[in-house]
């Protein structure tokens, strides 16, 4: 990658995305991100796995002597076309294995080895990418939407506020708004037990409420993405992090949030 030819290849990408490219060549691409916005959200996309990936099997790591001596020499950080098939797959496996050393030496080393520059995935840029991706995946499913039915929402407040560590956790209510309760499910955020609960109003219209632990304690106004038709609004409430989702009007789904937020907050 030079300043006379532009391109970009997907190992440059995954070097970007691991905080592993020259600050020369940081610099250059991230200016190129900045035009092509579908591979800068690739990038945050792959990132915020890594961030799952990490948490997930953190408590496996184990350091040893010369963790640092893996991780620390330069990368290449231009692969040249592959001319075979069988070679097509070299830049994916060197930017995985560079997640793993990366992951296993944590332990040992701490956040400083850790730290990628400037667009590091934080909870909040995390959280409504998993949350869309729940809305997705289970808003969709006629027959089996919920783990836990609305018919026994009791027990689907006590059991997910115990696999969070959630005294009283609150199951909103969006009645006044014209959407039902279908029920919830667990699910992992950021690699930590996580709830998903459901709603339906009577045009079969569905949205859902996720709610996941925020370890880096912070605290938000409301935020908005979407991707497509898929719409959210988040936030981050002390140790708590909110995203409400749905294919619904942006006006109508605002109206939601304010109304989790009120019930939360309560």
């Amino acid at each position: 990658m030079n300043e006379r030819n532009p391109t970009v290849t997907e190992a440059d990408l995954h070097a970007f995305a691991d905080g592993l490219l020259p600050p020369d060549d940081h610099v250059r691409l991230e200016a190129w991100l900045t035009e092509n916005p579908e591979q800068a959200d690739l990038i945050f996309t792959w990132q915020a796995q890594n961030a799952d990936i990490k948490a997930l099997f953190a408590p496996y790591a184990i350091s040893k002597e010369g963790d640092r001596k893996m991780v620390s020499p330069p990368l290449a950080t231009h692969v040249p076309a592959a001319t075979s098939p069988r070679l097509r797959w070299l830049p994916m496996a060197a930017a995985s294995l560079a997640i793993f050393l990366v992951g296993a030496a944590a332990g040992h080393f701490g956040p400083p080895l850790l730290t990628q520059p400037d667009l590091r995935v934080t909870a909040i840029e995390a959280l409504p990418r998993q949350a869309q991706s729940a809305f997705v995946v289970y808003a969709s499913d006629v027959r089996h939407p919920v783990e836990v039915g609305a018919d026994q929402e009791a027990h689907l407040a006590t059991w997910l506020g115990k696999r969070m560590n959630v005294a009283a956790l609150k199951v909103p209510s969006l009645q006044t708004l014209g959407f039902q309760l279908v029920g919830g499910r667990l699910l992992p955020v950021n690699g930590t037990p996580g709830a998903l609960f459901m709603y339906e109003n009577a045009a079969g219209q569905r949205l859902t409420v996720l709610i996941g632990s925020n370890k880096e304690n912070t605290t938000t106004s409301f935020r908005f993405t979407s991707v497509g038709a898929v719409e959210t609004f988040y936030w981050i409430d002390g140790k708590l992090g909110y995203a409400v989702t749905g294919e619904i009007s942006r006006d109508m789904l605002r109206q939601v949030a304010d109304e989790c937020y009120k019930q939360f907050s309560s």
